[in-house]
């Protein structure tokens, strides 16, 4: 599968998430799934985690439109592996995801709230395990 397919269906299922919960919920709306435990909880958030930055929507803007740049730029020197591939389009997808609703709502919509840590998305979880996944490359390839 490539970079390309596996970021359009992260997009994809984000904003499909996204807009099931801005259209079935109230905003700050909160639904145990499981008490006390984990919520889904409708918010708009302006910033990053904690809502750092929150009046810098153009600088995650800028960090997504400077993935892709660095992606096409580089992706020919990038490893042909499967971890690098799906990391790679995890990574763009999650931004993708984000900056739609950054450019279009100026917020990103969270509900996954596990309530000991920020409430997040389906594009945030894609970032996280990207970034994971690409430094598990790293570490176990070193300088190749």
């Amino acid at each position: 599968m490539s970079v390309f397919i596996i970021a359009c269906l992260v997009v994809a299922a984000d904003q499909i998430g996204k807009y099931a919960i801005s259209h079935s919920m109230i905003l700050n709306q909160s639904v145990p799934v499981i008490p006390g435990f984990f919520h889904i909880t409708y918010i708009l958030n302006k910033g990053a985690a904690f809502g750092f930055l929150e009046h810098k929507q153009w600088l995650f803007i800028a960090v997504a439109i400077g993935l892709f740049l660095l992606y096409f730029v580089f992706r020919k020197y990038l490893p042909k592996v499967p971890v690098v591939t799906v990391g790679t389009g995890l990574l763009l997808g999650g931004a993708f995801g984000n900056a739609v609703d950054r450019c279009l709502f100026g917020a990103v919509t969270d509900f996954f709230d596990f309530r000991v840590w920020p409430v997040f998305n389906i594009a945030d979880m894609a970032i996280v395990a990207g970034v994971f996944l690409l430094l598990i490359y790293c570490w176990t390839h070193g300088s190749e």
